[in-house]
């Protein structure tokens, strides 16, 4: 089972669309993926304009649709940042601080933290979105169990030479940074403070994971990829640092 996150492209968040800049991007994302086999791949997308105006240069391409879920959306919960004053969305902590609160390293006890608490829409929101992935993988007949996943379309006869059915199903989701790490920690069973705040994704990046299924019905999601942006070094196409507070490798 394969899970394909995209970032939308340069944002223009006054009018939650893209930039000039952004819509060039896109175009050379369209561009890349049409080089896919697509055709047992699944395509979903944020309910956000700027993430379902970048699915749709892919999406016309490919003449494919994408349903929209709303568990998809940016997770902006507000909070008040207790360095700087700023409410916003949770994440962009000071190192300072967040680097100081053990529980924010924790898979579990970064909900137990004052300051995600502090918004009580937000750990319910993200039990939502965990939901909703749990939901999407269902359906290809991944359960989740503890931390990992059962396939149930694995062949428990013994052959071990016969891939199950869905194991190269994959789902592409046209979704957003912070969300995107939130999906990850679910997967990965790593606390969301720590990917909001050590990983940059940028616009139109491209994000895969992968179930490893080495032993019977197991699986377990690994990080082939981490923020790809191939299409843009090939198309001539500055990454953006939409989101990104140091300057960006280009090369």
């Amino acid at each position: 089972m394969r899970i394909i996150f995209i970032r939308h492209g340069d944002p223009d968040y006054v009018n939650d669309a893209l930039t000039d800049k952004g819509v060039r991007e896109a175009k050379l994302l369209a561009d890349r993926i049409a080089g896919w086999d697509t055709s047992n791949y699944e395509f979903y997308c944020s309910p956000k304009g700027r993430a379902r105006q970048t699915a749709s240069y892919t999406l016309e391409r490919l003449g494919r649709e994408a349903p929209v879920y709303d568990w998809m959306k940016e997770f902006a919960y507000l909070i008040t940042d207790p360095t700087t004053g700023r409410v916003g969305v949770p994440w962009d902590f000071m190192p300072e601080y967040w680097t100081e609160i053990p529980e924010m390293f924790h898979p579990d006890d970064w909900k137990k933290t004052d300051i995600y608490r502090s918004n009580p829409e937000l750990l319910p929101a993200y039990d939502a979105v965990c939901s909703g992935l749990d939901g999407l993988l269902a359906e290809h007949g991944y359960i989740r169990h503890n931390r990992c996943y059962r396939n149930t379309k694995a062949n428990l006869s013994g052959n071990t030479e016969a891939d199950p059915p869905n194991k190269h199903d994959t789902i592409v989701i046209f979704c957003h940074l912070g969300i995107t790490c939130v999906m990850m920690s679910h997967l990965l069973h790593v606390s969301p403070a720590l990917l909001f705040h050590s990983l940059y994704l940028a616009p139109t990046s491209v994000t895969i994971l992968a179930t490893e299924e080495r032993l019977h019905d197991n699986a377990f999601f690994r990080a082939q990829v981490i923020g790809d942006t191939s299409h843009l070094s090939a198309g001539g196409e500055p990454v953006s640092a939409a989101g990104y507070f140091t300057d960006v490798f280009n090369g």
